[in-house]
């Protein structure tokens, strides 16, 4: 399976121009799965409520339109993060898609820094979801920081688990290693990179997505740059959870002394 990422410096609040980036991006790019950033379609420093409740869109919008005829074009499937408008609730979410819709549908659980003040917490389960046969997870960004969501959809039987992200702290290249690692499974880390300044408000994102084998081993990792990634892989591999003949990591975990 040929899997890989986008990381690019979307343009606050401008969807049509970052469509456009992705297409074009895309262009000359062939992969069965390709994974989007955080908030790809509107870039992520909201000033307010008010300002995400008029960006965000409900799960069927125009990006999601504009991400179908895409995977359609490519004969691939996107993973994307969106901002998502749903009864009057705002959430930080992704989509799974493939040519024939959507397969997968998430809410970030675990919110950042002042996302509490403008986002809910999501509220869908850890879903794995399976296309080409292969089974696959989704988690946005500062969701890597608990270990209890990776391992939740690596029992649920997740081979690849994928993290749209926009990163400011330098933590998660290093920790997906061992989310990977612990859990046996391939991650990819979509992040993007570049400066959002705002009002008084400034970020700087890291870049460093990312492609993590069962193993630990970074398979690629770039640094700052907008580019396009693609890698060839086995998923078969992540249904091995032995790390030694003798260590199975999920059929000896001792769930009778966990959490006393």
């Amino acid at each position: 399976m040929k899997i890989g990422f986008i990381q690019f410096s979307p343009v606050f609040g401008a969807k049509e121009k970052n469509f456009e980036k992705v297409e074009k991006l895309l262009n000359n790019i062939s992969a069965d799965l390709i994974v989007l950033p955080e908030l790809f379609n509107t870039g992520y420093l909201f000033l307010n409520k008010e300002e995400l409740m008029e960006l965000a869109e409900p799960k069927d919008g125009k990006t999601c339109d504009f991400i179908h005829n895409l995977c359609r074009k490519k004969n691939c499937a996107i993973v994307y993060g969106f901002a998502e408008k749903d009864e009057g609730n705002l959430y930080n979410s992704a989509i799974l898609m493939s040519a024939r819709g959507i397969i997968g549908h998430y809410r970030k659980t675990h919110l950042f820094f002042e996302e509490w003040f403008i986002f809910k917490s999501g509220d869908l389960p850890y879903q794995v979801c399976e296309y080409k046969g292969v089974k696959i997870g989704i988690l946005i960004c500062f969701d890597y920081i608990y270990p209890e969501a990776m391992r939740t959809l690596a029992l649920k039987g997740a081979q690849i688990v994928v993290l749209p992200a926009n990163l400011v702290l330098h933590f998660c290249p290093d920790a997906m290693v061992t989310r990977s690692l612990e859990n046996r499974i391939f991650t990819i880390l979509a992040d993007r990179t570049g400066f959002e300044e705002r009002g008084t408000k400034k970020l700087k994102f890291i870049g460093k997505s990312q492609i993590v084998a069962p193993d630990g081993e970074i398979l690629i990792r770039v640094d700052d740059d907008e580019c396009v990634k693609v890698i060839e892989i086995d998923p078969l591999i992540a249904l091995d959870k032995k790390v030694t003949p003798h260590n199975d990591i999920f059929k000896q975990r001792r769930e009778d002394l966990y959490f006393h």
